[in-house]
């Protein structure tokens, strides 16, 4: 069904909770009390997520809740400019290959050459569908962070793309089943001005170092 977005601005540090209104609609208090409640113990600091979802879990499911419930809580980050890299394309599918050059490069930059081959085949499949099927302006943005790299390409149409079912000898067609396969998910979002298809790759935590042991110590 069609719904109506909104765009806001938050704070880097700020918590975002969304819930079902089985949270909110208990026996013992009407739904006024139980978001006061909740906003209160929203408010309180909290080491982790997780310490703040058990909080509000505790305190406003006193008893078995009569409708189904759902939690999410978030809290935004800020990524410094230069774990994001962003290039204006034109609409021919000419550009492919310059950008899945770029975006090589960029990976070298971040010290995420393992990430190269399958970030490679995103943006070749990406932007062949965006020059071919979608709309100028057309845009790629890859964005490092800590455990995760997201490729994203935007562009001004609303059609969406889908994985098709292939027969043995199609020549074409299996380029998002590829993605969906290497890739940790893909999607599409959708704009007021168009949309943006991304996909997440999981990437391995970084090396861990520990100080010099006796044994390892040169003399």
């Amino acid at each position: 069904m069609p719904f109506e977005t909104t765009e806001t601005q938050l704070p880097e540090g700020s918590i975002l909770a969304l819930y079902t209104n089985g949270h909110l609609a208990t026996r013992d208090h009407d739904i006024d009390e139980a978001l006061d409640t909740m906003f209160t113990t929203l408010a309180r600091p909290a080491p982790t997520l997780d310490t703040l979802r058990d909080r509000i879990l505790t305190t406003m499911l006193t008893h078995h809740p009569d409708d189904d419930t759902a939690l999410l809580i978030a809290r935004t980050h800020a990524l410094h400019t230069d774990h994001v890299a962003t290039w204006n394309l034109p609409p021919d599918p000419t550009i492919v290959a310059q950008a899945r050059q770029n975006a090589t490069n960029q990976l070298t930059t971040w010290h995420l050459d393992d990430a190269a081959y399958t970030t490679q085949l995103t943006v070749s499949e990406l932007l062949t569908n965006a020059t071919r099927y979608g709309q100028p302006p057309i845009q790629l943005r890859p964005i490092h962070q800590q455990t995760t790299l997201t490729t994203e390409v935007t562009d001004s149409s609303n059609t969406t793309p889908h994985m098709r079912r292939t027969h043995t000898y199609d020549e074409g067609g299996r380029g998002l089943l590829l993605i969906a396969q290497l890739t940790h998910r893909w999607g599409t979002r959708h704009t007021p001005t168009g949309k943006t298809v991304w996909t997440e790759q999981t990437l391995p935590p970084p090396p861990t170092t520990h100080p010099p042991t006796p044994e390892n110590q040169g003399h």
